[in-house]
């Protein structure tokens, strides 16, 4: 089981939100009104774990060890919009959320195959990773600046652990399956990976997930400014192709790492999700 060894590795370096964070560095003077809003946006964002948590636990219900991790990734979300909502708490509480916006992003999510779901997450955990530190560059107050690098950390280290359960997926498929769960994986890492191209990089929260409710059945539609993740990307915190480029080689590295093989591009991916498909002996 990987639980009991990830259960200690993020213990190791998880952050206290009493200890770690210099509450005391506040600067309200490098504080914008739209800077704030977007802390209580992103607040709201982060609730959905607890949405996300109830859907890979129902999807999991054969697989006791990655549901026991999810009590520590919940954890760790939840205390993302914890300290995001403490932030606004302590110096702009009339942007605090309300019970009501919080509550608005926890919705039912269609039933979906749980290994593509999880790649989805790992590349969703990896995307983040590099949001945040982008806009912990873009804020000018040093305490956000501070809150988002924990955060970040945190992304990075939960798609680490995504990572190994990838890894622990494929050890475990019969010899008949292994080729298709790796082209699953694959192709799930290319359109994560890919869609920046068009200008609207996936991430699972701005993924349609309830049929019944479409099209409002993405987070994002579900926030008090739907239209806000698009504006925050594109023209706040600047995530222009540089940055989009640090996501898809970070994607392409880990994929590497996972398939055993090479892949310097995008196009590389897709050609061994190609090669995948095609048998055994094309791979």
């Amino acid at each position: 089981m990987l639980y009991t060894e990830l259960f200690k590795d993020l213990e190791r370096v998880r952050w206290n939100m009493e200890t770690d964070v210099p509450w005391d560095s506040f600067d309200a003077s490098k504080l914008s009104d739209e800077q704030a809003q977007t802390i209580k946006l992103n607040a709201i964002t982060e609730w959905s774990a607890l949405p996300a948590t109830e859907m890979f636990l129902r999807d999991n219900r054969g697989d006791s060890d990655f549901s026991a991790f999810m009590s520590v990734w919940f954890y760790e979300e939840q205390k993302h919009s914890l300290v995001l909502m403490e932030y606004l708490r302590r110096f702009r509480p009339e942007l605090v959320p309300t019970e009501a916006e919080l509550d608005n992003v926890r919705f039912e999510f269609d039933p979906a195959p749980a290994l593509e779901t999880l790649m989805m997450h790992f590349c969703g955990e990896v995307r983040l990773n590099h949001w945040y530190r982008r806009a912990s560059e873009w804020h000018s107050e040093p305490l956000i600046k501070h809150i988002y690098g924990l955060i970040a950390k945190d992304e990075a280290r939960h798609a680490g652990a995504y990572l190994k359960y990838l890894k622990q997926a494929i050890a475990r498929a019969a010899v008949d399956k292994v080729n298709e769960v790796k082209a699953g994986f694959a192709k799930i890492g290319f359109l994560m990976a890919a869609s920046g191209r068009s200008g609207k990089p996936m991430h699972p929260t701005n993924l349609h997930v309830n049929q019944a409710l479409f099209p409002n059945d993405t987070v994002q539609s579900k926030l008090p400014d739907p239209e806000w993740l698009e504006r925050w990307l594109d023209v706040q915190i600047k995530f222009d192709k540089e940055w989009e480029g640090k996501v898809v080689k970070m994607i392409l590295h880990n994929l590497s790492n996972l398939f055993g093989k090479s892949l310097e591009s995008l196009n590389d991916l897709n050609k061994y999700r190609k090669t995948l498909l095609a048998g055994p002996q094309a791979v």
